[in-house]
């Protein structure tokens, strides 16, 4: 059903917004790299996603799977539309290893079992990394994929005026500063701030979310993306 809380219209840009009122973007998260600071140095790090190509990383990363995961099929529609698929072509070379979900590539980082994550979550690298647990994100130069998770009420909701009440609270200042400092997320909400010692949401270059985009091609990223990696 159509609702627009009072700080959707307010605090949340239109880009970030259905137009008609249906839903909008309450939290989103990036698509990160990601190292074990025990087995990698800061200056010996990845700096980009072209830098993973260089043979020093053959068998040293780990991947997460675009046939099993939302947040890696969205990652992996705009790393296809931004560096094409040759890219993926080359890195398939690398002898990448290859889990399921985008929360199972930082386990395998901070346990060691591969000093270098291609993707996951943003969310699950900062709450590890200020939980003092061994791994930092990296911002690739060529831009960071953008995962943007919408909410809206259902039109036949049991109970629309509590849905009203819960939607206003998650869209609200507060809740997307709950969002941001214990769900380690990112929030578009103008009065919202980034929590102290992340990197600022404004200072990192990211890829643009394209959700007709990726649906179009999802077939077609789930094919080819088995064809190269072999899974």
């Amino acid at each position: 059903m159509a609702y627009v809380p009072e700080d959707v219209a307010k605090n949340i840009p239109a880009e970030h917004r259905d137009p008609d009122g249906f839903f909008a973007i309450v939290r989103s998260t990036l698509c990160v790299i990601a190292y074990n600071p025990d087995m990698i140095k800061r200056e010996q790090a990845p700096n980009s996603f072209a830098d993973l190509l260089d043979p020093k990383w053959l068998g040293k990363m780990v991947k997460a799977n675009p046939s099993y995961s939302g947040t890696i099929i969205t990652s992996t529609y705009q790393l296809v539309r931004n560096l094409g698929w040759p890219y993926l072509e080359k890195l398939s070379k690398q002898k990448v290893m290859q889990v399921q979900s985008a929360t199972d590539t930082p386990k395998k980082v901070i346990l060691g079992e591969r000093p270098v994550m291609f993707d996951g979550n943003e969310y699950n690298v900062l709450i590890a990394n200020e939980s003092g647990k061994p791994i930092v994100p990296v911002y690739a130069t060529e831009g960071s994929p953008l995962v943007a998770m919408p909410s809206a009420i259902f039109a036949a909701a049991p109970h629309p005026n509590a849905a009203r009440l819960f939607q206003s609270f998650l869209f609200s200042a507060e809740g997307q500063q709950l969002f941001v400092d214990t769900g380690g997320l990112r929030s578009v909400h103008a009065q919202v701030k980034d929590k102290p010692g992340r990197t600022k949401l404004a200072s990192i270059k990211i890829m643009n979310t394209d959700p007709a985009g990726m649906i179009a091609q999802m077939d077609d990223i789930k094919r080819r993306y088995s064809q190269y990696f072999g899974v």
